[in-house]
């Protein structure tokens, strides 16, 4: 089974990022030579999923720091503040960004004033980048074997946003899950959410599935409910960008509704990410800050206006679905069954 496409690639001195903003029209990857770039590549959508943006942001601060080196010589570690709080200030929801970036900061902490830093931090920074895509594997394995024990094979599955080899560092969480069940003949077709606004399952899971041969529809937001009413969705499986002590989830805007659905008509709801993603020092989901973007977002498609002029749109990013709708979280480091404060504990510590 394929692990996806590289999506995020170090080349020789710089890093690569291919632009998800224009797929699945052009595979077009931007070059980010400096800091600053990498964190504008990541404001601005070019490369999306919280744990590709921890990875992108780990790489970013070995740019920083090389350049600061390079200009300051063994002053360097004072003159990264300013670009290590621009890539932590690129998007607020995503914890495995601050996740990332504190990593790195302790292996800075700990190199000598004199040493040049790109090696080590290079090799960290790929250290992230590889865990990450065998934490994914890990992940689809456990969790497919999960819906393997509660249903008859093969179903059909539910999914929403991207949560593939684009939005990490490869082969994906929730649809690394969809990948393993395909392989395993546990799954037989999957249902994509389009996502709106950013439309990243019509532009981006459904191109994925398409290469890897896995059968995909694509379907409006709002079709979700009369599709689980046919009987054959028995899963419904995302990401999360941050998960709260308690097991509450945040992930792209929608997916709460979806839980709310499938919990009506019986389906499970499956939420699958890296131990990263699981902020223990947040009580719940209400503390999490809620990313919000442009009303031209939703107002206009590629330039193309939707709405009457003047007329303002709210465009909040992600939403939290609660820890009681959610049967299962996966993460690398296990398996959590209907999450608890005590459950996550237990598991994470």
């Amino acid at each position: 089974m394929s692990s996806g496409v590289e999506a995020i690639k170090w080349e020789s001195d710089h890093l690569e990022l291919l632009d998800q903003r224009l797929l699945p029209g052009q595979e077009v990857f931007i070059t980010c030579n400096t800091s600053s770039e990498t964190a504008s590549a990541i404001t601005e959508m070019v490369v999306r999923g919280a744990p590709a943006i921890g990875v992108s942001a780990a790489y970013g601060v070995v740019l920083a720091c090389r350049d600061a080196y390079d200009e300051y010589s063994v002053s360097w570690k004072t003159k990264i503040d300013a670009a290590l709080n621009e890539l932590a200030n690129s998007r607020p929801t995503a914890v495995n960004l601050f996740w990332a970036l504190d990593r790195m900061k302790r292996l800075i902490e700990s190199l000598p004033d004199q040493q040049n830093p790109t090696v080590a931090l290079l090799n960290e920074a790929k250290n992230i980048h590889n865990e990450d895509v065998d934490a994914n594997k890990l992940m689809g394995k456990l969790g497919a074997e999960l819906m393997a024990e509660s249903a008859d094979l093969p179903f059909s599955v539910i999914t929403h946003c991207n949560t593939g080899s684009l939005a990490t560092g490869g082969y994906g969480t929730a649809l690394g899950v969809i990948r393993h069940g395909w392989k395993h003949r546990i799954i037989n077709h999957v249902y994509a959410d389009e996502t709106r606004p950013w439309l990243q399952g019509a532009r981006l899971t459904a191109w994925e599935l398409q290469r890897d041969g896995i059968p995909v529809t694509l379907n409006a937001d709002s079709a979700a409910a009369h599709i689980m009413k046919q009987g054959d969705v028995k899963w419904v499986v995302v990401g999360a960008d941050r998960i709260t002590a308690n097991g509450d989830a945040a992930n792209k805007i929608g997916t709460y509704s979806l839980a709310v659905l499938a919990r009506y008509h019986g389906i499970k709801f499956m939420v699958v990410a890296p131990s990263s993603t699981v902020d223990m020092s947040l009580s719940s989901g209400d503390l999490i800050p809620i990313e919000e973007r442009t009303a031209e977002e939703v107002t206009t498609i590629q330039g193309i206006q939707l709405s009457p002029e003047q007329v303002d749109a709210f465009n909040p990013v992600f939403d939290v679905t609660p820890a009681e709708l959610i049967d299962a979280i996966v993460t690398e480091q296990g398996v959590v069954l209907k999450p608890t404060l005590e459950k996550m504990k237990a598991l994470l510590g």
